[in-house]
């Protein structure tokens, strides 16, 4: 097992996110994923995290079981949401007896109907990042958003609310975007505040044009019109995946020839994009 701290501390990192399966199908088929991609030696994965506790258990369980059947390092995701200062220690000490030592610390989205969850003691993701620097187990990451948090009310608090995390956190990750121009103007705001932790970039290669666009509107991310227009009338699934890793290949490419500290892929538990991807940009696989 590896601190995601010391990994970045060493040499540039490549990651892959999962989410939980909802169904013993879906189960199978992430595994089937998990496998295709061990290959690719990642640093480390991380498993989203259902802020309205429809997929707490599932996440826990898929850390824990790929801690002890694969040579893959997970990493935890965990939200503010419902979660009381007890709950956390208990999910925290489950994860160090499994022997995970990675933590991304998140709001988590609010609920639609707050009766949905239980109370929480956060109000914010720094709350929670405070209440895991009281634990030397773990490595903590925050999440960051190039082109601002949907509820930000300006970049400049977008970018203030940032540095406060990373000063205490060891490194972020990105929401996902498509333009390197984003990542590159949040990283000398964050300088210019005097933060330079490592801040890894999200990436989500298109492979569904019209689910990726809902997610980039939930996320504060613009889906760029060039993009859009690259996608229109392109009907075959698999023309779309090869346009979608194309422009992921290159973005990736001027992420690292600018200095990145690595990459992490948004997978949607699927490989093939994402091996696609390595391949162009010549990663080492096993």
């Amino acid at each position: 097992m590896a601190r995601i701290s010391d990994l970045l501390a060493v040499g540039r990192t490549f990651s892959f996110e999962f989410f939980p399966p909802k169904n013993d199908a879906a189960q199978l088929s992430l595994g089937r994923t998990i496998a295709e991609l061990e290959g690719l030696n990642p640093a480390f994965v991380s498993v989203t995290y259902g802020a309205g506790g429809s997929t707490r258990e599932r996440t826990r369980d898929l850390l824990v079981w790929m801690r002890k059947e694969t040579t893959i390092s997970p990493m935890a995701h965990l939200t503010c949401v419902g979660h009381t200062r007890a709950d956390i220690n208990t999910i925290l000490g489950t994860y160090r007896s499994a022997g995970i030592e990675n933590i991304l610390a998140l709001g988590g989205d609010p609920p639609s109907d707050p009766a949905d969850v239980g109370p929480s003691d956060y109000a914010y993701a720094l709350d929670l990042v405070e209440h895991l620097c009281q634990d030397e187990g773990f490595s903590i990451g925050v999440a960051a958003h190039p082109e601002g948090h949907p509820r930000s009310t300006s970049r400049a608090q977008d970018r203030r609310f940032l540095a406060e995390k990373l000063r205490r956190a060891d490194f972020a990750i990105t929401q996902f975007f498509f333009e390197a121009e984003h990542y590159l103007r949040m990283i000398d705001e964050l300088a210019a505040l005097g933060v330079t932790k490592p801040i890894i970039p999200g990436i989500m290669p298109v492979t569904n044009g019209g689910q990726v666009q809902r997610m980039a509107e939930l996320s504060g991310a613009v889906f760029p019109a060039w993009l859009a227009r690259r996608l229109d009338g392109v009907e075959d699934a698999d023309e779309v995946r090869r346009i979608g890793v194309e422009v992921a290949t290159t973005l990736c490419a001027d992420l690292l020839a600018a200095g990145a500290p690595g990459l992490h892929f948004y997978t949607l538990n699927r490989s093939t994009a994402t091996r696609e991807i390595y391949a162009n940009l010549g990663l080492p696989v096993s």
